[in-house]
């Protein structure tokens, strides 16, 4: 490995805008040898960032770059070396779009693909071979959920009421984004016009989690959330109002934060509610936010909320990251949201294992309780009083738009069925309880109060919770467990971070809120976080293409006696079976010799016990009387993880042997 003055030099600044990707903090440290090798930073491409972005033989003999999950910087050194252009990671990622979006485990996480999305990086490719970098984004393929605003392709909400409609300007930070260099792959599906978190919409239908079809990707920015854990993009953006960005951040393994209030501009976005409404980046890594979030932050004259930041230091949050960003800190536990038992009590084992590893990482973590805080947080949404309001000016000021209103939405049925109730309810007055909505205004600004006083008077860096107290609900099951209100309606910071898995197979997070426009102090814990348990793990049902499309199933076969040879009356047992990773399909067909059916009393799919997950049968194929079995199993995430790690085995009992005849392991990728 190169010695660490030769790789600052590398990382330097290369152009005009350009930063560097190395946080100057390490620099100083000189902890950039470490840091090298989890970021993938290096420009001189190197074996291990080579065999994350391996070239393929496409459509065409056409070279196609595997992007998945493959950093920014990774992808910033694959362009700067040669070994992939702008249009290639275009080309790769709208594979993987292609092959798991609309097929496989059929996410419906991508509303429409920008048609000039190709021609973006064919311009930017030139840029680069001039010698012009605009910084660490040139060239990225990125994703925008569906409230953004874009000049050049619709921005619709996900509603059919808006589906062709295309507004003037682009919004903010979506400007920030182009600057920077940015290329504009997709917009995402969300809850409809954000009114929920389950990503519904009357446009875009229901998003899927990638862990698991059958479980809700969490909302607004579902669609982001789904996307950016499949590899869709570099990185997504979505918005938060109450949880949109924290909670798809945490069902997907992802990090994502709710800035300050005023941090980040929200003009151009589909308000839901401008009090509470905050946009920002999904990532996969915390690197990839900070460099996501360093592109699009700053005061906006279009939006008010903004002037907060003028006089203020520019924020850094690349510079900011510190590997040792725990050690000394002080973290509370809030224990009213960490629940031992019942159904949220795989959720707070995750979430304890990662307060133990910031404990370990010297962080101090204390268990606290907010005085009085079911209180506080009454009565302080404003969304019911902002929401129709809001919508109506944004279309007035738009121009163009085909519907007004609401109102008009609801009246002409331009909506999902299951967002009518909200709907109808939020639009029915037309105009807003005054005094009501100032009382809300009042509370949030007392709730905001409350928390720092406390957070001062307990000597706290952050506040730590679960981000959703349960696992992701079911399609078509109301979610519960949220916290999303402590941050969203005091306008405090807040960042959900992955904690692992729980016992279902699905992603947790563990959210952090902190002060007042402590924004990259919490992004910098988070990366400690990270750096401690190295807790992202891709979803099983979105691999790497090969040739450009989606693998093969896994075919494998077990036989054999279980040990039984040479004994009277040895029963024999032979399986084949073909595993489909993206639809997540276990295929048998299993036979036996040595038994007659009368002597067959089971096959089953058993688990060979570990960690929280018991020994005990998965899964019955056949039972008395069959000594063959036939058929196709869906798994669910933790099966798929089980089955892929070798902790199944397939089992037969037999009449003289009920204990167990015959058990052969499985092994998929043996």
């Amino acid at each position: 490995m190169e010695p660490a003055s030769t790789l600052a030099r590398t990382l330097a600044p290369r152009g005009p805008g350009f930063h560097g990707f190395v946080p100057r903090s390490l620099v100083a440290r000189g902890l950039v040898v470490r840091h090298l090798i989890v970021w993938g930073l290096a420009f001189a491409w190197g074996a291990s960032s080579a065999a994350r972005l391996s070239a393929q033989t496409g459509e065409g003999g056409a070279a196609a770059f595997e992007v998945w999950e493959a950093s920014i910087p990774e992808l910033q050194a694959a362009l700067e070396s040669g070994a992939a252009t702008s249009v290639d990671l275009v080309d790769a990622y709208i594979a993987r779009i292609a092959a798991y979006d609309r097929a496989g485990p059929t996410l419906n996480a991508i509303i429409r693909l920008h048609p000039g999305a190709r021609e973006q990086a064919r311009r930017l490719d030139a840029e680069r071979a001039s010698g012009r970098l605009r910084g660490p984004l040139h060239g990225i393929p990125i994703l925008l959920k569906d409230n953004y605003d874009t000049f050049d392709m619709p921005t619709a909400g996900s509603t059919v009421a808006l589906a062709g409609w295309t507004p003037p300007d682009d919004a903010f930070q979506v400007g920030k984004l182009r600057e920077a260099g940015a290329i504009i792959l997709a917009k995402t599906n969300m809850h409809e016009l954000a009114a929920g978190i389950t990503s519904i919409s009357s446009l875009g239908g229901q998003t899927r989690n990638p862990y698991d079809p059958a479980r809700n990707p969490g909302g607004s920015s579902g669609g982001t959330g789904a996307a950016v854990a499949a590899s869709f993009g570099a990185v997504g953006w979505g918005s938060d109002t109450c949880g949109s960005i924290r909670i798809p951040s945490s069902v997907h393994n992802l990090v994502g934060l709710r800035p300050t209030k005023g941090l980040s501009s929200i003009d151009g976005l589909i308000p839901l509610s401008h009090t509470q409404d905050t946009g920002g980046p999904l990532a996969r890594s915390v690197v990839d936010l900070a460099l996501a979030l360093d592109a699009t932050v700053g005061a906006d004259a279009a939006d008010r909320a903004t002037e907060a930041m003028r006089g203020r230091e520019p924020v850094g949050f690349l510079a900011a990251l510190d590997a040792e960003a725990l050690d000394g800190a002080r973290i509370g536990a809030l224990t009213e949201w960490l629940s031992d038992s019942g159904a949220e009590a795989p959720v707070t084992a995750s979430v304890r294992a990662a307060l133990d590893a910031m404990a370990a990482a010297g962080a101090e973590i204390v268990d606290v309780e907010i005085p009085d805080q079911d209180s506080l947080l009454t009565n302080t949404s404003v969304i019911g009083h902002e929401f129709a309001l809001d919508l109506a000016a944004y279309l007035d000021a738009a121009g163009g738009a085909p519907v007004a209103s609401l109102g008009d939405i609801v009246e002409r049925g331009l909506h999902h069925e299951q967002l009518d109730g909200t709907f109808r309810r939020r639009s029915e007055s037309g105009q807003r309880d005054e005094a009501a909505y100032a009382e809300a205004l009042a509370r949030q600004a007392a709730l905001r109060e409350a928390i720092v006083a406390f957070m001062d008077e307990e000597r706290l860096d952050a506040i730590a919770y679960p981000t959703l107290r349960r696992d992701p609900a079911r399609i078509g099951s109301a979610p519960v467990g949220g916290t999303c209100q402590l941050a969203a309606h005091s306008g405090l910071p807040a960042i959900s971070a992955p904690a692992g898995f729980t016992r279902t197979g699905m992603p947790t997070g563990v959210e952090l809120i902190g002060r007042p426009f402590d924004d990259a102090r919490l992004v910098s814990f988070a990366y400690a976080l990270e750096r401690a348990i190295e807790p992202r793990r891709a979803p099983h049902r979105t691999p790497p293409l090969a040739d450009g499309r989606a693998p093969e199933p896994l075919r494998f076969s077990v036989a054999g006696d279980g040990g039984w040879a040479g004994r009277p009356a040895a029963p024999r047992l032979q399986g084949s079976f073909s595993l489909d990773l993206p639809r997540g399909t276990l295929r048998y067909l299993i036979a036996t010799s040595g038994l007659g059916p009368a002597d067959a009393h089971a096959i089953v799919l058993q688990r060979r016990g570990s960690g929280t997950r018991p020994n005990a049968v998965v899964r019955r194929l056949s039972g008395p009387g069959h000594a063959s079995a036939e058929g196709t199993l869906t798994l669910s995430a933790a099966d798929l993880d089980d089955l892929l790690a070798g902790r199944f085995e397939l089992a037969l009992y037999t009449a003289d042997r009920p204990l167990g005849a015959v058990r052969l392991p499985l092994d998929p990728r043996g």
